[in-house]
């Protein structure tokens, strides 16, 4: 027995070291690995964020002025590119060749049956159909029931003043955009902003946490063996509440024939194949999954980008007064009254909103995964088909080269004439392609909406129990900061 398992790990350490090895045969220049755990192993004690570490690879590549460069997630090779042309060729030129993200989708787990996880046909038909709910008529069409909700926000760092206390920027913003996703997304009139315990806040922060046992599952072992196996994305809990909560929603609409311009209101049309073919209709296991990712991609990125607009507004307050006069003087052009068409004349308010997005891009780093092999133009390397790929969206954005003094924040990097220096593929803070982010226009309106409703009546200053320069969180999918951010308010 025991020459057997000697045999054994022989076997494996040798397959280990050959497999991490993968990049230098192919003649990719590699970051050099640590055994078995690869590249990540202080991201997987949970010592630091996995998209920290993705920034810093980035850096490391372009020091050695290399176009791409080849790590390791364990024993799993993953190109990374760091040249924008090459970022292009991956996200739109030849999207063909990397279609998916390449995380964990299977129907045995209805949380993951979603557009952010799907690929190929079924991603194409879904993404077709979801279209429609995300044009600008759409989005100006939702404009009064997101501009309701800001009541709330103003109620609650009104009373933070009048007791004399320094806001938690983090728990309001997340506040508010729970309680916009639960109304747009499900036709539900949450109250995070008037509960202290909300179960929509509750098991949404906790869906956006990384679980690292999961984490090493889904990038090892394939969709296919997992599902079959009974695995879940999340656990049994978030899948009961998000279920059971989307679940008394359609069976209420249905029974009493509600109908609502939101999205609900889309994927039941498409639950009843209204003008389609019986395999083109959606499932109520695919409805839960679509508003899940809804729900999670809408509170939680747009809530990191007030916190982190708020924090930098507060570091400079001259920004802060350019913005809020802007925002005083287009409000007084349309008659006190704020409009959709008074948000889009804001165009100081996007120069903050896409330095914000600049400095702390949500999502740091964008996955996909090669479905056919890919030659690298201009290059002898080939990615072969399974092959993990990772866009350091993070590292881009504060590279030097597109963003000088990419540390300091300067929503003038936004100019027109700044802008137009820039190559392609130097802002992708909603990526780029046929997989951009679907819901853009829905997460910068309740962003612009949320800074808006706050810059016009309240001042912002930092507090002293805000940590600066701030730390990341080491254990999220989205980029956010460590702790609370605490900032000073006074009426104006």
């Amino acid at each position: 027995m025991l020459f057997y398992a000697v045999v054994v790990l022989v076997a494996f350490l040798w397959f280990a070291r050959r497999r991490q090895s993968y990049w230098k045969r192919r003649n990719l220049y590699q970051i050099e690995p640590q055994f078995i755990l690869g590249n990540a192993r202080r991201e997987l004690m949970g010592k630091r964020s996995l998209l920290v570490m993705f920034r810093d690879i980035y850096e490391q590549a372009r020091a050695l002025k290399q176009k791409h460069v080849g790590i390791y997630f364990f024993l799993e090779p993953v190109y990374v590119p760091t040249d924008p042309t090459i970022v292009k060729h991956i996200m739109v030129k030849d999207f063909s060749h990397f279609i998916g993200h390449g995380g964990f989708a299977h129907p045995s787990d209805r949380l993951s049956m979603h557009l952010f996880s799907m690929e190929g046909e079924p991603w194409k038909l879904l993404r077709t159909k979801l279209t429609p709910t995300f044009t600008s008529v759409k989005m100006k069409m939702m404009f009064e029931t997101l501009s309701a909700k800001t009541e709330g926000l103003e109620t609650l760092v009104h009373n933070y003043i009048v007791r004399g206390e320094p806001i938690d920027v983090k728990d309001i913003t997340s506040r508010f955009t729970t309680d916009i996703i639960a109304s747009c997304a499900f036709g539900i009139e949450n109250d995070a902003m008037g509960e202290d315990k909300n179960l929509f806040r509750h098991y949404g922060r906790r869906a956006v946490k990384l679980n690292t046992l999961r984490l090493f599952l889904t990038n090892t072992v394939p969709s296919s063996v997992l599902g079959q196996l009974g695995f879940k994305s999340n656990d049994h809990d978030i899948d009961q509440f998000f279920s059971n909560t989307i679940m008394d929603t359609i069976k209420y609409r249905e029974r009493f024939n509600v109908f609502r311009k939101d999205f609900m209101d889309l994927l039941l049309q498409m639950k009843r194949g209204e003008g389609k073919s019986n395999t083109e209709r959606l499932t109520e296991d695919e409805i839960i999954g679509q508003c899940f990712i809804f729900f999670l991609a809408g509170f939680e990125t747009s809530s990191t980008t007030m916190t982190f607009a708020l924090l930098e507004l507060s570091l400079h307050e001259d920004i802060q007064d350019r913005l809020r006069t802007e925002i005083l003087e287009v409000h007084e052009q349309h008659g006190g009254v704020l409009t959709y068409e008074a948000l889009m004349e804001m165009k100081y308010l996007d120069m903050v909103i896409n330095e914000t997005l600049r400095k702390y891009p949500p999502i740091a780093s964008i996955p996909r995964v090669c479905s056919k092999n890919y030659k690298v133009p201009g290059t002898d390397v080939t990615i072969e088909k399974g092959t993990k790929v990772q866009i350091p969206v993070w590292g881009i954005h504060m590279d030097p080269e597109y963003y000088p003094n990419p540390e300091i924040f300067d929503p003038e990097n936004f100019n027109k004439e700044n802008k137009a220096t820039r190559p392609d593929m130097t802002f992708l803070p909603f990526g780029e392609g046929p997989r951009m982010c679907i819901g853009l226009r829905f997460g910068m309106m309740q962003t612009k909406i949320g800074l808006v409703s706050l810059l016009k009546k309240f001042k912002f200053t930092v507090n002293d129990k805000t940590q600066v320069p701030i730390q990341i969180e080491k254990v999220s999918f989205v980029l956010s900061v460590e702790g609370d951010v605490w900032l000073n308010a006074s009426r104006l």
